[in-house]
């Protein structure tokens, strides 16, 4: 999984400026929503040395995160209010309305949805899949971490359904970008993780490449694929990113492959917002 060459044919390119190297999905930007998925590179966490932490506190300074945001941020050239939520794996999905609830999010949810301007709104990520959603017509949008549990549990359709409900989207209309994550070339599950998919996935089949008995590689870029197609996105509007966190840890973040190494691992966020100067 994984070849700067395999950037344009996905649907993205990368933006730099400091040292800080960021994923964007061209679709999205040229519907109108800045956007981006972080990578490592270009911070001051000793991750070993000088990675682009963007959460994990309880391993990191705050400060450290704090002037890695601020770079990350930066990025983008425009005064953004990033607003994040405390995530826990689940499928809970909340709308993000400017009451007192932009910035650092205690709400235990690891989706959310809005369509207030200046409002950048993240999810972390280190392995687990980060989706972001844009719809063109309403200028609503959506940022979602589905890690196996999240996409069990149907996360992203419900997000989805939130923006149809709230604001009008029609799914259709919608532009989605997966972003890195651990692929299904590396990323071993266990029996319990195969029964849930099996329960909820009509096609789990085409998910599982067996290693050995009770174990199996997941695609959950390919999961989080057909999910959105089932909630009616058409398939010509969304784009996956070429990368595998796991087997791409010079660029990406990977808790599977840190934090049995090194006992800790940094975090990547993947941002979505409407774009200052939108296009009529």
């Amino acid at each position: 999984m994984g070849s700067d060459s395999t950037l344009t044919d996905s649907g993205f390119y990368w933006l730099e400026k400091g040292g800080v190297k960021v994923l964007v999905c061209k679709p999205l930007e040229d519907a109108g929503f800045t956007n981006g998925f972080s990578t490592r590179l270009g911070g001051v966490s000793p991750f070993p040395e000088n990675d682009l932490n963007l959460a994990g506190f309880g391993e990191d300074s705050d400060m450290n995160i704090a002037e890695n945001r601020g770079r990350f941020l930066a990025v983008f050239g425009k005064d953004y209010n990033l607003t994040t939520v405390w995530q826990v794996h689940s499928d809970l999905v909340r709308k993000i309305t400017g009451d007192g609830d932009l910035g650092i999010n205690r709400e235990k949810q690891d989706g959310m949805v809005s369509n207030l301007e200046g409002v950048l709104l993240g999810v972390k990520t280190a392995d687990c899949v980060p989706v972001l959603i844009g719809d063109p017509e309403t200028r609503s949008f959506a940022s979602i971490h589905a890690g196996w549990r999240g996409t069990v549990e149907s996360i992203v359709p419900k997000a989805i359904r939130m923006l149809r409900d709230e604001y009008g989207a029609e799914p259709l209309n919608l532009i989605a970008a997966i972003g890195p994550a651990a692929g299904c070339e590396s990323y071993e599950i266990g029996q319990e993780v195969i029964d849930a998919f099996e329960k909820n996935f009509s096609t789990s089949g085409k998910l599982f490449k067996e290693t050995r008995p009770g174990h199996a590689l997941i695609d959950l870029h390919l999961a989080n694929r057909e999910q959105l197609i089932a909630a009616g996105v058409n398939p010509n509007n969304i784009y996956a990113a070429p990368y595998c966190t796991m087997e791409r840890t010079d660029l990406f973040f990977s808790y599977r492959v840190e934090k049995k190494k090194y006992g800790k691992t940094g975090r990547l966020m993947s941002v979505i917002g409407r774009s200052r100067c939108e296009k009529p």
